[in-house]
């Protein structure tokens, strides 16, 4: 059977299944069952974008992770399933956002202030918090193409400038440190940068219908496997921009310490995303799976969540509870906005909530949104998800690079 006829047949099956149910339930068909793991009492903000999210068109499940909190059109800490349709911004802009580590032959004895401080410089130099002046070489860069001409130039005019690039805001470098053995961690935390939000508002633009606010695409169609190739490639991109940075930092930390310091346990490497849509099998059905701020937590499956710059990152496994979509928690989640942070959060408080750890003071003023005290308690978070996830390791930040 040719590609056209199978989507037409695709499309027929859908269309006729929707009006099998519209004539079952009636007009108005019920709100999506929605599951919950919370760590605090949900917001009134939050309650009402889910109200609305779970009478979205096609949305068949909602799972709502402890580090729940609104941003944008859809909520962070939000997985979503539809069956047909697939909805940008519960993607949102920084497609594939995640996290990468992987431990030192280096233990936290061999750490001190001065070697801390080098560290910093170092990476300060080699690691760029915006854009290259000179583009790292990516062979992948040029392979790799876009759905359409506009995002094509764009990477290469800025996408090139951009890989290999920290970013602000939550994004950051550390070195962790293993609460049982003192063994440290290099940990990253960045996603796909322009391209990301490029993606975004290129393919919101071409969006062939909307529910509830939300613009949506038909994944049958052309312009739905538009959005998902790209979608996929700005993962890829996300993905490489990690471990260029990782390898650099490695590197940094050779040049410092020693050379054997800065080695690299590559069969400890953990790497992932939180902000993508797959399709998953979940029971008897394929379904499209938005993750925001979410985490895929098959059973077994390895992640990482970090809480706040002063406290702990958990590594875990994966449960693969279904009625979370197989899901977590990407991290501690927000409790407090950029901009009420940094109206409420002095300079000296901040620095005593940081006083643990080794980051560039100078710093201070512009990371007072990145205080401690406008992120949940991460213990609360990871107590809230112990049904979704095992912890196997906790960390402690010692050293953190941000850009501000």
């Amino acid at each position: 059977m040719s590609r056209d006829i199978e989507q037409a047949q695709e499309r027929d099956d859908y269309e006729s299944d929707s009006g099998r149910r519209r004539a079952r339930k009636g007009r108005h068909a019920p709100p999506a069952p929605m599951k919950m793991w919370l760590a605090e009492p949900m917001d009134e903000a939050v309650a009402q974008s889910l109200w609305r999210q779970r009478r979205t068109r096609d949305v068949r499940h909602v799972a709502v992770m402890p580090d729940a909190h609104l941003a944008g059109d859809v909520c962070t800490g939000i997985a979503m399933a539809t069956e047909r349709l697939v909805y940008p911004s519960a993607v949102g802009g920084d497609i594939g956002c995640g996290y990468a580590a992987v431990r030192l032959a280096l233990s936290s004895s061999e750490l001190n202030d001065r070697r801390a401080g080098d560290l910093l410089g170092l990476w300060r130099e080699r690691i760029f918090i915006h854009r290259r002046g000179r583009p790292l070489d990516c062979p992948w860069l040029n392979a790799a193409k876009l759905s359409n001409d506009r995002l094509e130039h764009l990477k290469l005019r800025d996408g090139r400038h951009e890989l290999g690039t920290l970013g602000r805001g939550n994004h950051f470098l550390e070195l962790q440190e293993d609460e049982s053995d003192g063994g440290l961690w290099l940990m990253i935390h960045s996603g796909s940068r322009c391209m990301g939000q490029a993606i975004l508002s290129h393919h919101l633009e071409r969006a062939d219908g909307s529910s509830h606010g939300l613009r949506h695409l038909d994944s049958c169609s052309e312009a739905g496997r538009a959005y998902l190739h790209d979608m996929a490639w700005a993962r890829g991109y996300a993905a490489i921009n990690r471990l260029m940075m990782l390898r650099l930092a490695c590197d940094a930390v050779g040049r410092v310490l020693s050379p054997a310091a800065g080695e690299a346990d590559w069969s400890t490497h953990i790497h992932r995303d939180h902000n993508h849509v797959l399709r998953e099998r979940h029971g008897r059905r394929i379904l499209l799976v938005h993750r925001k701020g979410a985490a895929r937590a098959r059973a077994g499956e390895p992640g990482i969540i970090p809480g706040s710059m002063a406290a702990s990152t958990f590594h875990v496994l994966g449960r693969g509870v279904a009625d979370a979509l197989c899901s977590s928690s990407h991290g501690a989640g927000r409790s407090m906005s950029r901009t009420k942070a940094m109206r409420e959060v002095d300079v000296e408080a901040f620095r005593r909530q940081v006083r643990a750890v080794h980051m560039d003071d100078r710093l201070a003023p512009g990371l007072r949104d990145e205080s401690p005290v406008a992120y949940r308690d991460v213990e609360g978070v990871m107590r809230a998800q112990r049904e979704l996830v095992r912890t196997i390791r906790r960390l402690t930040p010692r050293v953190s690079f941000k850009g501000v």
